[in-house]
């Protein structure tokens, strides 16, 4: 397997696990957090088309940006690009109490409600990641 190939399969991986920490976050009723971590997911899975297209290194974390260098490789990613701009608004306040307005925390103000729609959204973005692999690339089905 060629060393882009071993990289975006690694960025894969790590975007179903970020997946599953979503869903533990949410049934423990950390809404914040796994809002974050839907964002981190779909990041990933976007990183990782790049690097299967033999990108070298994928820099930034703006899943709107990184759907939209994607689409390069394919019409899949085009819808994407609006998922982004709501996943790219979890990226920080979801954090950082100063990312909100005082008196504001990010433990207490974001809601299952939100949780759940972020989550739905990161799924989309890895499930349509997966379908371009499968469809596109020998890389799931590849040896490690």
């Amino acid at each position: 397997m060629k060393a882009h190939q071993v990289e975006a399969k690694r960025w894969f991986r790590q975007a179903q696990a970020d997946l599953e920490v979503v869903r533990t976050l949410r049934s423990a009723k950390h809404f914040a957090a796994a809002c974050f971590y839907t964002q981190q997911a779909a990041e990933k899975a976007l990183k990782l088309v790049l690097y299967s297209q033999g990108a070298r290194v994928v820099i930034g974390h703006s899943v709107h940006e990184l759907a939209r260098r994607c689409q390069e490789h394919g019409p899949a990613f085009e819808g994407l690009v609006g998922v982004g701009v709501l996943l790219d608004q979890l990226y920080i306040p979801t954090r950082y109490p100063n990312g909100l307005p005082a008196p504001a925390l990010p433990s207490e103000t974001y809601t299952e409600a939100q949780a759940e729609a972020a989550q739905e959204a990161a799924e989309q973005v890895v499930s349509i990641v997966e379908t371009f692999l499968q469809t596109s690339t020998d890389l799931l089905t590849a040896d490690r």
